[in-house]
């Protein structure tokens, strides 16, 4: 049985939603178990939490550079850095037209930061305490804010970037992305201002968030991340690559600004072309005889006018 165009896309939306939908699930229901014991105070975790966090605050008490360095790294990867790279993207998304993935960029850091706080404000967690305490933060403990906008923020960062890149680039970014979201949660563990509870509560609230929004987008506008992703790849493309794919088609053929199925036009054709992270990721080839198509250099004869070696 052969499928169409329509019912390949369809397929290949159903599938994303399922692995989203399966993500969300399995992080909501972590979340739920997570916020349950922390809510009765259930004693092994409570013991892990004690024991964990005392021995992290007796090693920065005697290592104060070490304690110095960990407090500039949780600045510079603070809650307001994160929304800011988030906000920066969303923009520049914007900017180039990408009007639905931009949206959901932005979403990501504004809903992000209202479920933090819907979590936060009744849970009401203490921080942890102590009479010489080497750094300070405000606010109810779990989940951890650090940990939830470094997550959220990365996630997306990675997402983004991974139709563009090759496995190795792939590879990489998930690399950098895990090692950046570590670090910053570490830090506020060492600094003993949370609980380990309250960074793993953060992060299975970043996958929550980043689950439902992204399903929310697919139903509510089926396809539309696919061709903005496929728009950003057309608008950050090389200018002579644009030129050379370009001049390599037929006029007739969907995918020419103007034509049915151009990332420019929001064409249908792009949604068979993946989904994401199940997006293909491939660049189209540049054919050979497009070098042909641009003409030889000026001032020199094209092979029509060159003069024919056996006239007299």
């Amino acid at each position: 049985m052969h499928l169409t165009k329509g019912s390949r896309a369809a397929t290949e939306r159903d599938r994303r939603l399922l692995r989203y939908t399966a993500l969300t699930a399995g992080c909501a229901a972590l979340l739920g178990v997570l916020t349950g014991l922390v809510k009765s105070a259930w004693r092994p975790l409570a013991a892990l939490d004690q024991g964990w966090i005392d021995h992290t605050h007796d090693y920065a008490l005697g290592h104060t550079a070490w304690t110095a360095a960990t407090q500039t790294l949780s600045d510079i990867g603070g809650t307001i850095t994160m929304r800011v790279l988030l906000g920066v993207a969303a923009l520049w998304l914007w900017l180039i037209g990408a009007r639905v993935l931009a949206a959901w960029t932005a979403a990501q850091a504004l809903i992000g930061w209202a479920v933090l706080w819907g979590l936060k404000i009744p849970i009401a967690r203490a921080r942890p305490h102590f009479s010489d305490p080497v750094s300070h933060a405000d606010g109810p403990a779990f989940p951890s804010g650090h940990a939830m906008a470094a997550t959220t923020t990365c996630a997306a960062l990675v997402w983004l970037f991974w139709p563009r890149a090759n496995r190795l680039g792939r590879s990489l970014a998930c690399a950098v992305a895990v090692l950046a979201v570590l670090m910053v949660s570490w830090t506020r563990i060492a600094l003993g201002v949370h609980w380990p509870s309250d960074v793993v509560g953060g992060w299975l609230a970043a996958g929550v968030v980043f689950g439902v929004i992204t399903i929310a987008v697919e139903l509510w506008r089926p396809g539309a991340l696919a061709r903005d992703v496929r728009r950003v790849d057309w608008r950050t493309r090389p200018r002579v690559q644009r030129v050379l794919v370009g001049g390599a088609r037929p006029t007739d053929e969907p995918g020419l600004p103007g034509k049915p199925g151009h990332p420019e036009d929001g064409g249908a054709d792009s949604d068979e072309q993946g989904g994401h992270p199940e997006f293909t990721g491939q660049r189209p080839a540049i054919p050979l005889r497009a070098v042909g198509e641009l003409g030889a250099p000026r001032g020199l004869p094209g092979p029509r006018e060159r003069p024919d070696a056996t006239a007299g």
